[in-house]
C-alpha cells in the first residue's frame, strides 16, 4: 500500500533529479559559450602566457607541428614528451583550431634504409639525434632519439630544438630545464614563420667592427626575425628609421658626429648592443713570441659612463676556461700539439635569474675585461653574464705569451671573485651631450638632451658574435662552434635572447622566465621500499571500497527499518 508519505517522497526525489538535469545542461550551455581554465599547480605549469594567447589567436592559416618525441622512453624523458602534448593541446585550444600536431617515431622504420635516410634528413633541417642514458629499475638503458619539431606554416618551416638547458646540470636538471621552455621554444617557433617581423636591424660598420664573413652566423639568423641592414656610420646622416643598433668589436675611435648619431638614436627610443673590447688583445701575437695586450682608445668611454657603464682597462684570467692547441715538442721535424687551458678565454657559466639568459648553456668568451656600474639617475643596471669565483684581474698592460698556458697554477692568484662581463641598462638615458652642442658636420644640430624609455645591452667581449671561418673552405661555423673541441657553446642564444628581449614589445620572451620545480624522489628509497608502495597502492583502494560497501549497507538497512 503506497502512503502518502511515500508519494510525497517519491514527487521530491523527480524534483530533485529533474533540477540536476536542467543545472547540467545549462552548465554545459555556460562553458561552450564562456571558455575559461583553471590551473591549479603551485608553479602554474599549465598556464599558457597572455602574449602567446594573442599571438595564436591571430593565427590566419593551420599551423602544423611535426614532434619527433614518440617512442617508449625512461620516465625522465617522458616527462618532456608529455609537457610538449600538453602543451600543444593547450596552444591548439587558443588557437581556435589552426593548429595541429603529430607524433611521429623517427625509429619506427623497418627498412634500415629509409630510416637512415629519414634520419639524415632530420638533421639537414636541424633536429640532431642523441643518446639517451637513464636507469631504470638498476639497468642502464640508451636510445637514439631526436628531442625536436618541425613547425609548417603557409610553405615555411623552422627546426625546434626542445631539448635545451646548461650541460653542467644534471640530466635530471637539464630535463627539467627543457620542460620550463617548451612553452617558448614553440611559441617562438610559431612566431618565426607565421609573424615575422618588420623591425629593422643595423649592423654598423665603419670603425673597424668585425667583416661579415665573421659576423655570418648572427646576422643570418636574426633575418629569420627582423629586417636586417649593414651601414657605415661616417656615411649615413643619422640612425632614424632602426630599431636597433649592433656594435660588434670597434677598433678605430669614434668621431664625436658618430657618437652624436649614436645618442640621438638612444634618446629617441632606439635600442643598442655593444660587444666591446676594451684591451687589444692578440693570439697569434702572443703565439709568435709574446706581446703585450694595451687599451684601445675608441672615445667610446664618456658615452657609456653617462649611460650608467664604465669598462675598464684589464683582462679577466679565469681557471674555468677554453683549450687552445699549443705546440709542446717535436718528433722528428713535426711538431706535436697539445690542448692546454688558456686562461685568457673564459667559460661563462654563472647567468643572472633574467629571460635572457634563463636556462643558459655555457658562453665562450675570449680577452674579456671587467666592468663598473657608475650613477646614472633613472637607469637599471642588471648584470647578466659572469664568470667563475676563480678569476684573476690584470691590469693593463698584460703581459700574453703562450708559456702562461705551460705554467702551472697558483690558485691563491685567483681569488678575485665573479666579474660581470655583461649589463643591461634600462631607463630613460640623459644624453652625453646635454647642455653642449651638436658636433659639426651632422644633419639635425637640435640636441634631445633626455630620451623616451629605451634599452641598450654592453658586452665586454667584442668575440661572444664572432664565428669562427673554415680555412679550407671560407664557409663560415655556426657560432659559438669551437673547432679546436669539437663542441657548440651557447653564445648565439646569448645574444639573439639579448636582441629579442630589446625589440619585444609584447614580451614573448619573458616566458622563458617560467620556471617549475623539481621534486625527484629518492631512488634508494623507492628501490628498498617498491614493494610496501605497490601493496598499498593495490590492496588499499579494495579496502577502502569495502568499508564503503559495508557502511552504506549498515546506514540504509537502518534508515529503512525505522520505515
Amino acid at each position: 500500500m503506497v502512503t502518502e508519505t511515500n508519494k510525497s517522497r517519491r514527487g521530491s526525489d523527480i524534483i530533485r533529479f529533474l533540477a540536476w538535469v536542467v543545472g547540467i545542461i545549462l552548465l554545459n550551455a555556460l562553458a561552450a559559450s564562456y571558455f575559461f581554465r583553471l590551473d591549479l599547480t603551485e608553479d602554474k605549469r599549465y598556464t599558457i602566457a597572455p602574449v602567446t594567447k594573442q599571438m595564436l589567436g591571430n593565427l590566419q592559416q593551420e599551423v602544423v607541428v611535426d614532434v619527433y618525441l614518440e617512442g617508449d622512453f625512461p620516465a625522465g624523458f617522458k616527462r618532456l614528451q608529455q609537457s610538449v602534448r600538453e602543451t600543444l593541446d593547450e596552444f591548439r585550444i587558443y588557437a581556435g583550431g589552426n593548429l595541429r600536431y603529430n607524433f611521429i617515431d623517427p625509429t619506427d622504420i623497418n627498412d634500415e634504409k629509409e630510416r637512415n635516410a629519414f634520419y639524415t634528413s632530420l638533421a639537414e633541417k636541424g633536429i640532431m639525434p642523441t643518446n639517451l642514458r637513464a636507469t631504470e629499475e638498476g639497468k642502464q638503458v640508451e636510445r637514439l632519439v631526436f628531442p625536436g619539431a618541425i613547425v609548417k606554416y603557409d610553405g615555411q618551416e623552422t627546426a625546434v630544438n626542445l631539448l635545451k638547458g646548461n650541460l653542467a646540470a644534471t640530466p635530471d636538471e637539464r630535463l627539467n630545464q627543457s620542460v620550463e621552455g617548451v612553452e617558448y621554444e614553440l611559441a617562438s617557433a610559431i612566431r618565426k614563420v607565421a609573424f615575422k617581423g618588420n623591425k629593422i636591424i643595423g649592423y654598423i660598420t665603419g670603425q673597424g667592427e668585425l667583416e661579415q664573413q665573421y659576423v655570418t652566423d648572427l646576422l643570418g639568423s636574426l633575418q629569420e626575425y627582423y629586417r636586417v641592414a649593414r651601414g657605415d656610420l661616417d656615411q649615413i646622416p643619422s640612425l632614424e628609421g632602426l630599431d636597433l643598433i649592433i656594435v660588434a668589436k670597434p677598433t678605430k675611435a669614434y668621431s664625436e658626429a658618430d657618437k652624436y648619431k649614436i645618442d640621438q638614436f638612444i634618446m629617441k627610443g632606439g635600442k643598442a648592443v655593444f660587444f666591446v673590447d676594451p684591451m687589444h688583445a692578440d693570439l697569434d701575437s702572443a703565439a709568435a713570441g709574446g706581446t703585450f695586450a694595451m687599451p684601445y682608445s675608441l672615445n667610446l668611454d664618456d658615452l657609456f659612463f653617462r649611460y650608467g657603464m664604465r669598462l675598464n682597462s684589464t683582462l679577466i684570467m679565469d681557471l674555468n676556461s677554453g683549450f687552445i692547441p699549443v705546440v709542446t715538442g717535436y718528433l722528428g721535424d713535426k711538431p706535436q700539439t697539445e690542448m692546454l687551458n688558456w686562461r685568457f678565454y673564459p667559460l661563462l657559466n654563472n647567468f643572472a635569474k633574467h629571460p635572457i639568459t634563463q636556462n643558459l648553456d655555457a658562453v665562450y668568451s675570449k680577452f674579456v675585461s671587467t666592468m663598473d656600474t657608475v650613477k646614472a639617475d633613472g637607469i637599471r643596471k642588471t648584470p647578466l653574464v659572469y664568470t667563475s669565483t676563480y678569476s684573476r684581474v690584470m691590469e693593463a698592460p698584460v703581459p700574453l705569451t703562450l708559456e702562461e698556458a705551460r705554467m702551472d697554477v697558483n690558485p691563491e692568484q685567483y681569488q678575485a671573485g665573479q666579474q660581470a662581463v655583461g649589463y643591461l641598462l634600462e631607463g630613460k638615458f640623459t644624453s652625453l651631450f646635454r647642455n653642449r652642442r651638436a658636433p659639426a658636420g651632422v644633419q639635425n644640430s637640435q640636441v634631445q638632451e633626455r630620451g623616451v624609455a629605451s634599452k641598450i645591452a654592453v658586452f665586454s667581449d667584442g668575440d661572444l658574435v664572432r664565428n669562427d671561418v673554415n680555412p679550407r673552405t671560407g664557409q663560415a661555423y655556426e657560432l659559438g662552434f669551437d673547432r679546436y673541441n669539437n663542441m657548440t657553446f651557447a653564445n648565439k642564444e646569448l645574444a639573439m635572447n639579448t636582441i629579442h628581449y630589446l625589440l619585444d614589445a609584447e614580451g614573448l620572451i619573458n616566458v622563458r622566465s617560467k620556471e617549475i620545480a623539481l621534486r625527484p624522489l629518492d631512488k634508494v628509497r623507492v628501490q628498498s621500499e617498491k614493494t610496501y608502495w605497490q601493496l598499498l597502492n593495490l590492496v588499499a583502494p579494495i579496502v577502502l571500497l569495502v568499508v564503503f560497501g559495508l557502511a552504506r549497507f549498515y546506514l540504509r538497512k537502518r534508515k529503512y527499518e525505522r520505515i
